[in-house]
């Protein structure tokens, strides 16, 4: 039995078609990320995951469960985290504080101070969350995550607007968290470097389905993905500001 199982999951507004009898298998504690072209629905996959929309055909199992039509704050408490690419932080808060509502929605005790450590804001944990810098505030935001006791993630461009170094410290605490923890994980991103600092099994995503899927060198260097970001193919592999989430 997978952990979670996307079936045969479409979308539309309108004529357009988001989503369209898209599939995925996640296994339980596997890392997976998901890269395509602006508008072939990675968000709105997300969203179907998550309760915010409901598909107009096909299923989310979630641990053997139809969570399908659930409401996110269900969903939520079954156990699936979502960061969305604008850090959701209480800004007036310290980051301590902001750890504390966190963990009150887990049913399970949990250190602040190795979450505060795991995170790297030991240092910062009094300070108030609007003070810290871009990166802290997404490293912040996916403590928050991991407080609330999630067994599966959902990470929308963690690395949004990091510089190269926290990019790479940002991937190897995803990896950590995903070894150590063994929770689930799924990125959708678009910085190439950080896909594969990842080193995980990467699914390209095109017109609302999944295109191709395979290791990080296996799609790097496939036609089909040439042919779908560059619009012929070539022998160049896929570099940083080819692909786009």
């Amino acid at each position: 039995m997978s952990f979670l199982s996307l079936n045969s999951l479409s979308k539309s507004f309108g004529g357009l078609k988001a989503v369209d009898n898209f599939s995925l298998e996640l296994a339980e504690g596997s890392l997976n990320a998901l890269v395509g072209p602006n508008g072939c629905g990675k968000s709105t996959l997300f969203n179907l995951i998550t309760g915010s929309l409901t598909p107009d055909n096909g299923s989310v199992v979630f641990k053997g469960d139809n969570i399908t039509g659930l409401s996110p704050h269900q969903i939520a408490r079954l156990g699936v985290g979502r960061k969305f690419q604008v850090p959701a932080i209480f800004e007036e808060l310290s980051v301590f504080e902001n750890l504390i509502i966190a963990a009150r929605k887990n049913r399970q005790s949990i250190s602040l101070p190795a979450l505060l450590n795991q995170i790297k804001l030991w240092r910062e944990q009094n300070q108030l969350a609007g003070e810290l810098a871009h990166g802290q505030k997404q490293w912040l935001e996916i403590g928050i995550l991991l407080a609330q006791g999630p067994s599966l993630i959902l990470l929308d461009e963690p690395t949004a607007g990091m510089t190269a170094s926290e990019t790479r410290e940002t991937a190897n605490l995803i990896s950590m968290i995903n070894r150590d923890q063994k929770i689930t994980v799924l990125v959708i991103e678009h910085d190439i470097a950080f896909i594969e600092y990842l080193d995980c099994p990467l699914h390209v995503m095109s017109k609302g389905q999944i295109l191709k899927s395979g290791s990080f060198s296996e799609i790097r260097n496939d036609d089909e993905v040439k042919e779908l970001y560059f619009g012929r193919s070539q022998e160049t592999p896929l570099m940083g500001s080819d692909i786009h989430a």
